[in-house]
């Protein structure tokens, strides 16, 4: 299987991914994608006791995702991918395409966010920038959790 979810989660791995998602998906694997976490062991140690072992989790910056983004794809198990930002996953889309779909699943509050649905708050840079990927062939939408309706990006303005 091809990875089945790119995921925008400022929380990054924790429970509403690996348990909400990954049981759903049958998630065989997990690609974090971050920069900071990349080159953070001790940041890596905390995130991989939140996965289950029979899920692997790997860590990579933007330039490692795209160097071996085929290789995951072409994985027989399913995979997620996933990223804390909306600038991360956009650079992401960009230098490894295709990416078909990126999922907003929690983009919380900061200032300058305002509220488009109880788990997803944008600023109107970060609505622009998601409005981009979609011109350029990615759908986006918001959905917390498997069994709750997709919310298409434009109905988020």
């Amino acid at each position: 299987m091809p990875i089945v979810l790119y995921r925008v989660d400022d929380r990054l791995v924790h429970g509403q991914v690996v348990i909400g998602w990954g049981k759903q998906l049958s998630a065989a694997f997990i690609v974090l994608v971050d920069e900071a976490v990349a080159s953070s062991e001790w940041e890596q140690d905390l995130y991989r006791m939140g996965v289950p072992p029979e899920i692997e989790l790997h860590f990579a910056t933007v330039a490692d995702f795209a160097r071996r983004a085929a290789h995951w794809r072409a994985d027989p198990r399913t995979g997620i991918v996933i990223t804390a930002d909306i600038g991360t996953m956009a650079a992401l889309c960009r230098a490894a395409p295709p990416v078909p779909q990126v999922n907003l699943g929690g983009v919380h509050h900061k200032p300058g966010r305002r509220e488009r649905l109880p788990y997803v708050y944008l600023t109107d840079e970060e609505f622009l920038a998601l409005e981009q990927l979609a011109r350029e062939g990615t759908e986006v939408r918001a959905q917390d959790m498997p069994g709750t309706v997709p919310v298409p990006l434009a109905s988020l303005r």
